[in-house]
């Protein structure tokens, strides 16, 4: 029986690394999300924290295979013609569960052509060049943990099948093969008179896989070393006039980057500003879009089922610095409330395609 047609299309998005309650890492994964229907279909998938095989931190020849293997132009890497469309977000081991599908080639329109799905062959050997109008099809989604997939036990039943226009599914792809691909811009360069504070934070972004540099000021820096830059974070100690001539060498230089405030010396705080800062998904693609202290209470919103924690930092008379978490839950869509700790200044929220970070008022 022959799927109904769905729109394709990929937009950038993030993994939210950072630093958590109790000092452990989670890593920071920029990748090229899949976009079916104009929602991104891992929001579909409910409570996920994966990535797709187009990451911005794999070797570029093993980002062109993973292309290639979705547009049916290199071999299936499982059993039955399944490939992985979301992984483990720390090692993409199959052993960690990986959500698969059947990606198959057809001919024809889908209107009226019931029973004529018939495959072209998995290795796309038929048609690879996109000289024909065949369309795309993912089918039998799954949870895969071994090389078979149990469909009965594991299938995501209410996911697809999804029929992509062939056209428009090889354009978006073959972008991406000319070189339309994610990860510029992932260095970030820290401005401070804080050495050890800032050694800290560098240290913590190179961990959670954020390159990091310190410097003074950007005066005399190449333009081309300044491009390879997505953020400028300010230490709070900064003057005003060393922060215009930071700005004003970037604008020179051509590069749109974006400038942090840092809000407070407390470093998985600041790394969830940069985080933010280098968040380059759409808006409307993001699943956390609100977080507001209001009174005693932080509010926070989200548009799919997933899983949000909320953690609180302070620093204390002693200058040092006081973390609570506040919540660790799957919410459903919707805004939530959630009562606050006294003394509580500054809120961090993560999911674990999102983070955001609200101030409390003095």
């Amino acid at each position: 029986m022959s799927a109904e047609y769905a729109t394709f299309g990929l937009a950038p998005a993030m993994r939210a690394g950072g630093v958590l309650a109790g000092g452990d890492y989670q890593v920071h994964r920029e990748f090229v999300d899949f976009i079916v229907n104009g929602r991104p279909l891992l929001f579909q998938l409910a409570d996920l924290d994966a990535v797709s095989p187009l990451a911005s931190d794999i070797p570029p020849a093993i980002f062109t295979t993973h292309v290639r293997r979705l547009l049916l132009e290199a071999e299936a890497p499982l059993r039955d013609g399944r490939y992985v469309i979301y992984g483990c977000p720390e090692c993409e081991g199959l052993e960690c569960g990986a959500v698969t599908a059947v990606i198959e080639r057809t001919r024809g329109s889908a209107a009226g052509n019931d029973g004529a799905d018939e495959d072209d062959g998995a290795d796309g050997a038929d048609g690879a060049d996109g000289a024909d109008d065949g369309d795309y099809v993912w089918r039998d989604f799954a949870w895969q943990t071994s090389e078979q997939a149990d469909l009965e036990l594991n299938g995501y039943h209410g996911i697809g099948p999804f029929r992509f226009r062939g056209g428009e599914y090889r354009a978006e792809l073959g972008r991406l093969l000319n070189g339309v691909a994610p990860g510029a811009g992932r260095r970030v360069l820290l401005i401070g008179a804080r050495v050890a504070l800032n050694a800290k934070l560098a240290a913590a972004l190179r961990t959670i896989g954020i390159g990091a540099e310190i410097a003074a000021d950007a005066a005399g820096v190449p333009a081309e070393e300044l491009r390879t830059y997505g953020a400028v974070a300010f230490g709070r100690e900064v003057p005003a006039g060393t922060r215009d001539a930071v700005r004003a060498s970037f604008d020179t230089a051509g590069v749109d980057v974006a400038f942090v405030d840092g809000l407070a010396p407390i470093v998985p705080l600041l790394v969830a500003q940069i985080e933010y800062a280098l968040d380059c998904s759409p808006l409307a693609q993001r699943r956390l879009t609100r977080l507001a202290v209001a009174g005693d209470s932080v509010v926070t919103e989200i548009t799919s089922t997933c899983r949000v924690r909320l953690t609180v930092y302070r620093v204390d008379r002693l200058y040092r610095t006081r973390v609570h978490e506040v919540l660790d839950e799957v919410l459903e869509p919707g805004e939530h409330r959630v009562a606050l700790p006294d003394r509580a200044r500054y809120v961090v929220a993560r999911t674990p395609d999102s983070v955001l970070v609200a101030s409390a008022s003095s």
